[in-house]
């Protein structure tokens, strides 16, 4: 009787975290690697697929390029064998859209052997070093038990909604990941109303604001006070470098969260350019002297929704600064609030051998890893308290992809930059040093 192959990898989610994973896994022989999704297919934010919506990140943060320039699975090498590596060139923009993103992720599904879609996790056991990973054909319902010495989470986040809000009662309420799905059913309505704050948010406040002109009441509402953009400057971008996750990491709990409290607008924020291009259609629509359909409020917090006799949904606000609550009605509602870490109920029979804070998170280690020996459990995107607001960008998805294979693999062989700012985030044991020093010399110069 043949005996059960037992993997190096199973990576359960394939988004492009884990895609970019499988990427980089894929020449490396003495690997062997499986990667399982239950979708259908790759098809990434498909709710909010504007055909001129962009990346916020450059098309070097692709799925492998900053860990690998040599890589056949880039984003450049996707153009050229795709037709398109002049016409991207002559563009001169390296911000990509999002749709191309999105077309290069299947171009690269399509070239590697070890990602399978259709194949939903259930269950996860562990036994003699080995994890038992059973998935379940979501064409056939036929089950099967996997094997393997590592696992690598990349279930991604979920829609962040409210917990007043109820999807089953209230349909008419959204939340912006399946905004074009419901925008034809939404363009029939007299009055839409957006809550958030981000890019999502401007993105579909834009998308929607030429229909203002054929009659749409279009309102926005923010908690922050003010529609801020996303802070971009080049030392600002520093803060996405190995050091700042370094330092951020062996910060306390307490003082992380309150840097995290802080940093909304590193990662949270607009693009610089959409807020311009909101202002100047807003401009444009006022010009004839007609007052514009669209009203922009900050400084809003929603509390309640309730449905009227009329069917209209009534917003409960609260205006943070004004200190006074106020309602106001609609007929549809997008929520752009964002999305969670949702931790899958698969994980619940190795409990024991995951590592968790006193708030019941995952204690994630310096390299990714989440299990007691850290090196067996690895997580993607799911480490935001403990490695930083990064945690959820494209940029450093390569970075944390060769630091998690050169721990499973026990060497490098992704070269890991281990220091690319110019600034210094943390005291050092040198300064700490040079400092007591020059204390030293100053104390020796005074008479007691």
């Amino acid at each position: 009787m043949q005996e059960q192959k037992i993997y190096d990898i199973v990576g359960i989610g394939i988004g492009p975290f884990n895609l970019g994973l499988a990427a980089l896994c894929e020449p490396i022989n003495s690997l062997s690697t499986l990667f399982l999704d239950q979708a259908d297919e790759f098809n990434w934010h498909p709710g909010m697929m504007l055909s001129d919506a962009t990346l916020q990140v450059p098309f070097m943060a692709d799925l492998v390029t900053m860990a690998d320039p040599t890589s056949p699975y880039s984003f450049l090498n996707y153009l050229k064998q795709t037709d398109r590596l002049y016409k991207f060139y002559i563009r001169e923009d390296f911000f990509v859209l999002r749709k191309e993103y999105n077309a290069y992720c299947k171009w690269a599904i399509n070239r590697l052997h070890n990602c399978h879609f259709g194949q939903k996790v259930s269950q996860i056991n562990y036994a003699d070093g080995i994890y038992q990973v059973e998935k379940v054909d979501q064409t056939t319902g036929a089950t099967e038990i996997i094997l393997t010495k590592k696992i690598v989470l990349g279930t991604g986040t979920g829609p962040k909604v409210p917990g007043f809000i109820r999807p089953t009662e209230h349909k008419n309420a959204i939340h912006s990941s399946a905004y074009l799905k419901f925008k034809p059913t939404l363009l029939k309505q007299k009055t839409v109303a957006i809550i958030g704050s981000g890019q999502s948010a401007a993105e579909i406040f834009y998308d929607l604001l030429p229909e203002t002109e054929n009659g749409l009441q279009l309102k926005w509402f923010t908690r922050p006070d003010r529609f801020f953009p996303m802070e971009y400057s080049k030392l600002t971008l520093e803060l996405t470098s190995p050091e700042y996750v370094d330092h951020f990491y062996h910060l306390n709990d307490d003082k992380r969260k309150q840097l995290l409290g802080k940093q909304n607008s590193l990662f949270k924020g607009i693009n610089f350019e959409l807020i311009n291009q909101i202002f100047d259609k807003l401009y444009e629509l006022s010009v004839d002297g007609e007052k514009v359909n669209a009203q922009l409020m900050p400084n809003c917090q929603l509390n309640n929704l309730t449905i009227g006799t009329d069917g209209k949904y009534q917003l409960g606000f609260y205006h943070t600064e004004s200190e006074k609550d106020f309602a106001v009605d609609t007929d549809f509602v997008v929520l752009a609030t964002g999305y969670q870490y949702n931790e899958p109920g698969f994980l619940s029979d190795i409990n024991d051998r995951i590592m968790r804070n006193a708030d019941g998170l995952f204690q994630v280690h310096r390299n990714y890893a989440i299990d007691v020996d850290g090196n067996e459990i690895f997580v993607q995107n799911a480490e935001l308290h403990t490695h930083g607001f990064v945690t959820p960008d494209l940029g450093m998805g390569a970075y944390r992809n060769a630091s998690i294979i050169n721990a499973i693999l026990g060497f490098e062989i992704y070269k890991v930059e281990k220091r690319i700012a110019f600034q210094q985030f943390s005291v050092n044991d040198e300064l700490q040093g040079a400092e007591f020093a020059e204390a030293d010399l100053q104390l020796a110069g005074r008479d007691f």
